[in-house]
């Protein structure tokens, strides 16, 4: 069907479409360092095995496809990459000195999505389930004899 991921009592397949916001929509500081942000999001994704699949940063918001692993919600995925990402921001691009207090990058808001599978395949899966079961359970039988 697809190549879905492991974990030691889970296969998965999560992904969510994200969309984040600098706060008052920054379009100067943002749309020029965008390249380093989006090095910075890549590199705390890659620190929670987080997977970014796509990513496209405009110059005003950024656009994520982010494959997230089911032992971490949305929200709090989100927390850490906008908490994280600012911190790291403010200190390495805006050379802010002394305490972060107060002081933010991100809007409080995003957007999320799911990306899922096609729900007509997965409505005949769930109907066509009942047949595949009695199909397996004759061919048991079958061998038996």
């Amino acid at each position: 069907m697809k190549d879905w991921q492991s974990q030691s009592h889970a296969k998965w397949d999560c992904k969510y479409h994200v969309v984040i916001v600098p706060k008052y929509r920054q379009r100067v500081f943002f749309g020029r360092r965008r390249k380093q942000i989006g090095a910075i999001l890549r590199e705390l994704c890659r620190q929670k095995e987080i997977g970014i699949l796509k990513g496209n940063a405009q110059p005003d918001h950024v656009h994520l496809l982010l494959s997230i692993p089911p032992k971490y919600s949305v929200a709090m995925t989100i927390g850490y990459l906008k908490g994280k990402s600012a911190v790291r921001i403010h200190r390495e691009l805006m050379k802010t000195q002394g305490t972060l207090f107060g002081r933010s990058f991100w809007s409080r808001g995003y957007c999320v999505s799911t990306v899922g599978l096609d729900e007509m395949m997965i409505r005949r899966y769930i109907q066509e389930q009942a047949k595949h079961e009695r199909d397996q359970e004759r061919g048991l039988f079958d061998n038996e004899n």
